[in-house]
């Protein structure tokens, strides 16, 4: 069975990975980026393998996402994937159904502060990452030579909604609080997963785990070549900074008015909502 780490792209799943692996497997709640590997992303090309070849056809893969999901649950065993993919309904076919998935932790963040982590990320204008982020969107199909499948995201919105609408165990983690509180996240996070594993957690694994997987210590860690998750530039062929700013990307210090208002009036009842407005 699927616990699913599911976000929109930006939204601080990195972040909860290097969090959830510190606490499920390591010994002592010491973050080493070696760890994010237990967390494996889906849909990627090796879980339709015999499956299709047609990687960049949303229409081809959409037959195979809960077969391919099947095949992986063979083992029965509790397992997690990271993904970024909506999880919707096409024609007759589910991204993922009950069979398949047991829980999902859902992470989330301000719209408005997505835009500038969007533009750093995939190198675009700020204008460029407003319209990402409000209209319906694809990823991996110009990425023909890599791991990745086709990716479904649609909008921010249509993001949070539909995770929301088709989870049956949930649970909703905002970036917001992460960094307001971490511990107390942790401690939301550890109950939620008690029902799924074992769990006993001392109190020197929690500070292993925050002191260890904050940003900070993970941006030093990624000037240091530990991260392999990095993207590059179109033009230069450099890696883009992953951890970028983090706590300290405020939409108020970059977004004008013209963009925030866009912003709010598009994902108005999501970010009520949520808190945001």
């Amino acid at each position: 069975m699927i616990i699913w780490l599911a976000s929109y792209p930006k939204s601080g799943n990195t972040w909860l990975r290097s969090i959830i692996t510190s606490l499920i497997y390591s010994d002592n709640g010491k973050f080493e980026f070696d760890l994010l590997e237990k967390i494996p992303q889906f849909p990627v090309k090796k879980n339709f393998k015999d499956l299709t070849t047609k990687f960049d056809d949303i229409h081809e893969i959409k037959k195979f996402w809960t077969l391919a999901q099947d095949k992986i649950n063979m083992n029965t065993e509790i397992k997690f994937f990271k993904t970024h993919h909506i999880n919707c309904k096409i024609d007759n076919f589910n991204f993922t159904d009950y069979t398949n998935t047991c829980a999902t932790i859902y992470v989330v963040r301000d719209p408005r502060n997505l835009v500038s982590s969007i533009s750093n990320h995939f190198d675009k204008s700020i204008e460029d990452s407003k319209k990402f982020l409000t209209t319906p969107q694809f990823l991996g199909q110009s990425e023909k030579d890599s791991g990745h499948v086709v990716t479904l995201l649609g909008t921010w919105g249509e993001h949070y909604r539909f995770w929301k609408k088709n989870s049956k165990n949930f649970l909703l983690i905002k970036y917001e609080n992460l960094i307001e509180n971490t511990y107390l996240e942790l401690e939301k996070l550890i109950e939620f997963l008690k029902n799924y594993l074992e769990l006993n957690i001392s109190e020197e694994k929690k500070k292993n785990i925050i002191e260890t997987t904050n940003f900070q210590n993970l941006k030093n860690m990624e000037k240091k070549g530990l991260f392999k998750e990095n993207v590059l530039k179109k033009m230069s062929n450099s890696k883009i900074d992953f951890f970028y700013k983090g706590p300290e990307n405020n939409w108020k210090n970059f977004l004008n008015k013209k963009i925030q208002m866009e912003i709010e009036v598009k994902f108005n009842d999501e970010m009520k909502e949520l808190g945001y407005l």
